[in-house]
């Protein structure tokens, strides 16, 4: 049986969950291969003073220690600047030291799996201001890739024509009080660790690893300070 740490710190949640071919983790998002999670989904950052705290004990308490590992996967971003820092930094140290792998998964990707209606899911994260990291998924397939994008009335517009619409994360209610389209789906949510776990089996499976020393984050935007 394969073992994966998923690590999730690119926004307030700092979440880590074990992944297996059995799973068994009851979710709301029909995710099969998670088998624990464990999250702090608070208004503020604590990822430098929880992380390894949750890493060990979500280990301890399924009776496995960082020796039972296969794999380690991030989310790569994007996402916040220092979120994904600790979040990456904390990865590399551990694959390094076990010479296990590390895979790198999209946030925005991993996002849109929180989504189990069918049509076209738009996952966004805040980016300050009227800004959001965003990007399209139609059946769990991206059709516009991740980019920043300064949100207006006629954003996405050809994707809302449709009226199948699911806009999910952290950027959702400033986009939602802008359109005023309630025909769409709404669903304000962090990413977490428990959407990176079959996304990560099937990266396992495909041997879709990262090179542990020159891995950098998928910041998207340069970090400016303020």
């Amino acid at each position: 049986m394969s073992l994966i740490l998923c690590v999730e710190t690119t926004s307030t949640n700092c979440s880590v969950a074990l992944a297996t071919e059995n799973g068994g983790f009851p979710n709301d998002y029909g995710i099969l291969h998670c088998l624990d999670v464990l999250e702090d989904n608070s208004d503020g950052y604590s990822h430098g003073e929880r992380l390894h705290i949750y890493i060990d004990e979500i280990l301890s308490r399924n009776n496995f220690s960082t020796k039972d590992l296969n794999a380690i996967a991030v989310s790569e971003g994007p996402g916040s600047y220092t979120g994904l820092r600790i979040g990456v930094a904390s990865v590399k140290g551990l694959c390094y030291a076990l010479d296990i792998p590390m895979m790198a998964i999209s946030t925005l990707e991993s996002l849109s799996q929180q989504n189990t209606s069918s049509g076209v899911t738009i996952p966004m994260l805040d980016a300050r201001r009227m800004e959001v990291y965003a990007a399209v998924f139609e059946h769990q397939i991206i059709v516009q890739e991740v980019s920043a994008v300064v949100l207006e009335k006629e954003s996405f517009s050809r994707f809302r024509e449709s009226g199948n619409l699911t806009f999910i994360g952290t950027g959702v209610e400033k986009f939602r009080e802008l359109i005023q389209e309630e025909q769409h789906r709404y669903i304000t949510s962090n990413p977490t660790a428990i959407t990176l776990c079959d996304l990560a089996i099937e990266k396992y499976k495909k041997s879709d690893t990262v090179d542990v020393a020159y891995f950098e984050p998928f910041y998207l935007k340069e970090f400016k300070a303020g």
